[in-house]
């Protein structure tokens, strides 16, 4: 074989191996940008999914020391929230979600407290039921943030 077919046998090779390398690294790079705006977005939305259970639960369990009675309307929102989580969340973060919902509804159903019964029920050592699932979502967000 003539050594100036050799030449451009090699030019030609290491043309193509460059480009092929090239277009491998752009590629893993472009997947490795998208992969990680996908999990800032999901960590994003979860975040504000979870914002928006909290005010949605604080605003029901407050209401609920007020009224023995309540309309199953006021618990769609909250119901909603929880079978979104459901697409997002751990299972640990719906459980929590479940418990306060429970919560919330036993509240309903016992007799309207004052605000002076609420102080009482904290000074003996009552804790929020909101405290258990911001403690699990927290979590959840840390540990999803260092996977990222």
């Amino acid at each position: 074989m003539d050594s100036a077919y050799v030449s451009a046998l090699a030019a030609l090779a290491g043309s193509a191996i460059g480009g092929l390398t090239t277009l491998a690294a752009s590629w893993l790079t472009q997947h490795a940008q998208f992969t990680a705006q996908q999990r800032a977005g999901n960590h994003n939305l979860r975040v504000e999914l979870y914002k928006s259970f909290i005010e949605e639960a604080s605003r029901l369990y407050a209401d609920a020391f007020e009224h023995d009675q309540a309309s199953v309307a006021n618990l769609v929102n909250l119901y909603a929230l929880i079978n979104r989580m459901r697409i997002l969340s751990s299972p640990q973060v719906i459980d929590c979600a479940d418990r306060v919902t429970r919560v919330i509804i036993e509240t309903y159903l016992s007799p309207n407290r004052s605000f002076r019964d609420v102080v009482e029920l904290l000074s003996e050592g009552a804790t929020h039921p909101l405290r258990d699932f911001s403690d699990t979502c927290r979590r959840e967000l840390s540990v999803s943030a260092r996977a990222g």
